[in-house]
């Protein structure tokens, strides 16, 4: 039998769930998000070396990998959209799964958050966001003329009203909505930053520091990292993470924290190069063995 990642079809028995949402109707500049999560899974089972060096065993043999596609929103309004991932998520939500959910662009992420906050207090959890942007207008009406509250520019406004802090780590590209929001409501939202102006990178510690709450949900945008490192999505930004720095946060942030729930968003599959659907398998392996790390030990 070939050795794959998603090992299991029985998502009752599944240790983790990669929930794949296809949606890309409320991107501002390229698509081609929809197609992320199938081209991830591909690495993720037939591109990846299962073995891991620093637990010296494949994780892939010890955890329980279930997947599912929300199937059905690629179509839909984001509105709809978000509603029918609230659904689906929520479904595997309450049966204690641990979600690691790939879009798709960011207001994938919107779902997820409402499920959360219906069992959750909101008041009680982190969003760790790696970014370029800080995704808190209120809508998109300063650049669509069909604007909508749920576009991916409003991922984290969304889950903040929600009542969940914030720590965002790269950004280095603001709008004066985002920017008046943050100087705003600055006791619940930190703000790394990434500009020219950031002589030097912060310390991971730093980073952790400034978590208030031992709940951390992660999102993933794959433009938070240097282009180098992920070249395909749909609003890059020059300069960003470096891939070792981004995968050291990773793994100290789930050593640290209880981390409840994981999006890798705004994968833009390019033609003839796969690095960036390929970096985010990575992320996901890395995310899975740390997480259950003690199984791995055992």
């Amino acid at each position: 039998m070939i050795d794959t990642v998603v090992n299991t079809k029985n998502i009752k028995e599944a240790d983790v769930v990669i929930l794949s949402a296809p949606y890309e109707k409320g991107v501002s500049f390229m698509g081609g998000t929809s197609k992320a999560p199938k081209k991830i899974l591909d690495c993720l089972n037939n591109n990846l070396e299962l073995f891991d060096i620093n637990f010296l065993c494949e994780p892939a043999k010890k955890i329980k990998t279930a997947h599912k596609e929300i199937i059905g929103i690629k179509r839909l309004s984001p509105e709809k959209a978000v509603k029918k991932i609230s659904e689906e998520y929520t479904k595997l939500f309450n049966d204690n799964k641990f979600i690691i959910m790939l879009g798709g662009e960011h207001t994938v992420s919107i779902g997820a958050f409402d499920a959360i906050s219906k069992k959750e207090n909101s008041k009680d959890i982190t969003i760790v966001q790696i970014d370029a942007h800080q995704d808190l207008r209120d809508d998109n009406s300063d650049y669509s003329s069909h604007p909508t509250k749920y576009a991916h520019s409003c991922a984290m406004r969304r889950p903040h009203e929600l009542g969940f802090n914030l720590v965002q780590v790269g950004i280095r590209t603001f709008s004066k909505y985002e920017y008046e929001y943050w100087q705003a409501n600055k006791e619940t939202i930190q703000v790394f930053e990434w500009t020219e102006k950031t002589k030097n990178v912060p310390e991971i510690s730093e980073i952790i520091s400034s978590i208030k709450t031992n709940k951390v949900y992660l999102s993933i945008d794959v433009d938070g990292f240097d282009p180098s490192c992920m070249p395909g999505t749909g609003t890059p930004v020059q300069g960003g993470l470096k891939w070792r720095y981004g995968l050291d946060l990773i793994e100290k942030i789930i050593e640290a924290k209880n981390v409840i729930g994981v999006d890798i968003v705004e994968v833009s599959p390019q033609k003839d190069c796969v690095l960036t659907e390929f970096g985010a398998a990575s992320i996901c392996y890395k995310i899975m063995a740390n997480k259950f790390k003690t199984k791995l030990l055992s």
